[in-house]
């Protein structure tokens, strides 16, 4: 159905189907009767990102199917400030590395580039305006309230930097001065979220929405991670390396917690193809479509999928999604690119 087809309601359903928590719902549909919502999602460029990235992705591509403005945000200073993740002579190449990978990524899921606005972080966040807002709201904000703004997304350590302490109150401005109605994010965004709610409005600025997602776990069944090599798929990994970690993934026979393949077929497979093809020899059962996550994971449940059948199609199905963006990043400006910005990686 074209979007501008779709009745608010429709549109309510398509941008907050799969997600884990919406702050400020009756806001959404209150913008939505109106017209349409205009949504951020930031990601700071650190480690390589991984094929869970595709989770966010496919999301993005709902809310460009429900007619959303959204903007993507390389949060470059924030990959400094969280404990210097992204050295600083590093952090220009990194930004260049993740606007190349998340566009290919775009690309191979069949999002158009063109209805999306891309943005760095550094082109406003150094600008007077901003910088006095962050001393504002230095003024307003407690330690113990940044502190724990920042725990499930700033690295802990045992004696924190001040600039970890600041990390939550950008992100919070950065709603602002992007000029958006939502934020989305992992749930683990929560605390930064909430904080946000509470500070905004002391400057003048409103209250926005929030969508999260769920936490996909990693192929070991804990949070997939780009610092845990085992348990993630980097996104320009080989066919051979990508069967040896789907082999050696946590899938347990009739386990549907914490089952990192599955949670991956919810949550990215089926949302972009409104499908999941299960491949499997005629004498066991032959090929099965399924149309719902739901029913797929009773079937898992009862033991009538069986883990090596699941595994082995989603290793296809996630080739025919990386497929293109290896092939994009053959090119020698590329390759020269991953090799100057991650110069301690093995790949």
């Amino acid at each position: 159905m074209a979007q501008n087809q779709l009745t608010a309601e429709e549109k309510y359903t398509l941008l907050t189907r799969n997600l884990q928590e919406v702050l400020g719902e009756q806001k959404l549909k209150d913008i939505l009767k109106e017209r349409e919502v205009k949504i951020y999602w930031g990601t700071a460029p650190t480690g390589k990102p991984h094929v869970a990235y595709f989770v966010p992705m496919s999301k993005i591509a709902d809310f460009l199917k429900a007619g959303c403005e959204v903007t993507i945000l390389f949060a470059d200073l924030h990959a400094y400030l969280d404990n210097m993740k992204a050295p600083w002579d590093l952090l220009e190449l990194r930004t260049q590395y993740y606007e190349n990978i998340i566009k290919s990524m775009l690309e191979s899921i069949g999002v158009p580039l063109q209805k999306l606005r891309f943005v760095k972080g550094t082109s406003f966040q150094l600008n007077r305006d901003y910088t006095l807002d962050v001393y504002k709201l230095a003024s307003l904000v407690t330690e113990h309230d940044a502190k724990k703004a920042g725990t499930e997304v700033v690295k802990q350590v045992e004696h924190p930097l001040l600039s970890a302490l600041l990390y939550p109150g950008l992100q919070a401005l950065d709603e602002e001065y992007l000029k958006v109605d939502a934020q989305f994010g992992g749930v683990d965004q929560r605390k930064i979220f909430t904080f946000a709610e509470k500070y905004l409005p002391s400057l003048g600025f409103p209250k926005r929405i929030h969508l999260m997602n769920p936490m996909v776990p990693g192929l070991t069944g804990s949070k997939m991670s780009s610092s845990e090599e085992e348990s993630k798929i980097d996104l320009l990994d080989s066919k051979e390396d990508i069967k040896k970690k789907i082999k050696k993934s946590f899938c347990e026979p009739g386990n549907v917690e914490n089952n990192g393949i599955l949670s991956f077929v919810k949550h990215v497979f089926f949302p972009l193809n409104s499908e999941f093809v299960l491949r499997r020899e005629e004498k066991m059962g032959g090929n099965k479509v399924y149309t719902c996550s739901e029913e797929l994971e009773k079937d898992f449940a009862d033991k009538k999928v069986h883990p090596a059948d699941l595994k082995n199609s989603v290793e296809q199905d996630l080739n025919h999604l990386l497929d293109p963006i290896r092939k994009k990043f053959e090119s020698p400006e590329l390759k020269k690119l991953v090799k100057a910005a991650y110069p301690d990686s093995e790949k």
